[in-house]
């Protein structure tokens, strides 16, 4: 364990070194056998998955961990038009990056107002956002069936991006909420001084100031929206397909006679974007949580 303080100690004062200890060498060993352990759980089935997606059906079950023979890349081509993964990756890519800019908006906005200013029920709606946190989907799949059909756009893209945007609301404004509510008020006074209203010195000022956390929270939407299942499946069952259910889909269709390969070859194809936007923005996240936790 190295010492963080190279300075020497100040005269008349004792210097003192760190020492591992061996509890602290247990713990540390400990630690990365679990994390290795993590490490194989989550990596060694993605590695499986898109090795089986080079593979043919009986290649697979002849030698499901073996290499494949022969490198079927035709199984891309038929996930991407037989089984119009092509089109649900479109749909996706629609349904949530319109959600995703909408909740960041509406997201900061409402954590903005309800960190930085006083009124009447201010405490009461900042609960009421947690509380949110807190219900489970599935209880409100029926009330939310009900209430867009009643409005006639069930099976619709503008019924998946409202439903998108609702269900991401509460945890944005309660991410959001800490980075707003310690900004330093100062700059603010200062913009209002300068003649900044309220809309500016938002836009223009403190939220850019709040980059990290919006970085962060915009990264676990796209995650938890991306992936989402249950809310398409039952508010979307007659309308345009997202990525979830398209695969659904193309696994019951096929019933006994399973193409493993083109069905391995599209769920390659649907986890390589959360894959690709964790890679890029990994740093970015780690920093942005770190910074959020330590105020």
């Amino acid at each position: 364990m190295s010492v963080l303080n190279k300075t020497k100690a100040p005269e008349g004062h004792v210097e003192r070194k760190a020492e591992t200890t061996a509890g602290d060498r247990t713990v540390a060993g400990i630690s990365h056998v679990v994390l290795i352990l993590w490490s194989a759980i989550v990596v060694l089935p993605l590695l499986w998955t898109f090795m089986s997606s080079f593979k043919s059906s009986a290649e697979i079950f002849a030698s499901p961990f073996a290499l494949p023979s022969e490198w079927h890349f035709d199984n891309y081509s038929r996930a991407w038009q037989t089984a119009h993964i092509g089109e649900y990756f479109g749909n996706s890519v629609l349904v949530v990056g319109v959600s995703l800019v909408l909740v960041m908006l509406l997201g900061a906005m409402s954590a903005y107002v309800l960190a930085r200013f006083k009124f009447w029920g201010n405490r009461f709606l900042y609960i009421l956002m947690l509380a949110g946190n807190t219900f489970p989907v599935f209880l409100a799949m029926v009330p939310l069936f009900a209430i867009l059909k009643n409005m006639g756009i069930l099976g619709t893209y503008q019924a998946m991006i409202a439903t998108y945007t609702s269900f991401a609301l509460a945890f944005t404004v309660f991410f959001l909420h800490s980075f707003f509510k310690n900004l330093p008020g100062e700059i603010a006074e200062a913009a209002a001084i300068d003649g900044a209203g309220e809309w500016r010195t938002f836009f223009q000022i403190m939220l850019p100031m709040a980059k990290p956390g919006l970085a962060s929270v915009a990264i676990f939407n796209f995650l938890g929206l991306w992936n989402q299942f249950l809310i398409p499946v039952t508010i979307n069952s007659s309308g345009p397909k997202v990525l979830s259910q398209g695969l659904f889909a193309y696994a019951q269709q096929m019933g006994y006679a399973v193409d493993f390969g083109a069905l391995f070859a599209a769920v390659t194809v649907t986890v390589l974007p959360v894959l690709v936007v964790y890679v890029i923005f990994q740093r970015q996240l780690q920093g942005s949580v770190s910074q959020g936790t330590s105020r």
